[in-house]
């Protein structure tokens, strides 16, 4: 099939000592933090990893975090990382991270949400729930896959979308509270959802990806399944 990736389960088990060579800002709440793993063996787009940090005085810390990055970009793995108020690792990378750091990383996790570009997918992200989608476009992108792929993504505002620059035909935001003239504010609704599925259905119909927040995910998820998507090609990763 397009896309199919191996990965070795084996190398989930094992954490590796991941260095920190690159900050990207995204929004003013969002960075990209990019870490070389040369030991690292791959993962499916949608996958997460968990991630170790470990203080002086020998305090650990660990949090799942989703990949950002392509498969393709080996011996490297990019995360895009909120900075939560009062986040004991988002603060620590928000405000001390620099590159040649090192944390621990261990993974890739999870099958459930992964899609390795062998159907088409439609995929609604809202906030830093887009991080697993962007994997897939990237991935797609790379791989230069003919099979169908579109993403909603919502937001606040222009400013809070995050990796705003890298989004193509694929693609269509929705903003909340803040939008540029001439566009709409609003939450996602029927009318961004059911066009998908009534006048893009491709052969053999959608894989729907949702992730975001629990009241997002079950916003969009009543949506999809309102729209006639069906409930077992319905993938949700929530957080919060």
């Amino acid at each position: 099939m397009p896309g199919r990736i191996a990965v070795s389960n084996r190398a989930a088990a094992l954490w590796q000592t991941a260095t920190l060579t690159e900050v990207r800002r995204e929004t003013p709440q969002a960075s990209t933090f990019r870490f070389a793993v040369p030991g690292w063996a791959g993962h499916l787009p949608g996958q997460h990893l968990m991630l170790r940090l470990t203080a002086d005085d020998g305090y650990t810390a660990q949090r799942h975090y989703s990949i950002a990055s392509p498969p393709d970009d080996t011996g490297h793995i990019e995360l895009t990382l909120d900075h939560v108020e009062d986040g004991e690792v988002s603060g620590w990378f928000h405000t001390v991270a620099k590159p040649g750091d090192e944390v621990e990383v261990r993974g890739p996790l999870s099958g459930f949400f992964a899609w390795p570009g062998d159907r088409p997918a439609l995929l609604i992200g809202a906030g830093s729930g887009v991080v697993p989608l962007m994997s897939m476009i990237r991935h797609h992108r790379a791989r230069d896959l003919s099979v169908p792929l579109r993403l909603l993504v919502s937001a606040r505002g222009p400013e809070d979308l995050i990796y705003a620059q890298e989004y193509g035909a694929e693609t269509t935001p929705v903003f909340t509270r803040r939008a540029p003239e001439g566009v709409p504010v609003g939450r996602l609704a029927a009318a961004h959802v059911t066009p998908l599925l009534a006048d893009e259905q491709p052969p053999g119909g959608w894989e729907a990806y949702v992730c975001g927040s629990n009241a997002f995910a079950e916003h969009a998820s009543r949506l999809l399944v309102a729209a006639g998507q069906p409930v077992d090609r319905i993938r949700i990763e929530r957080f919060g």
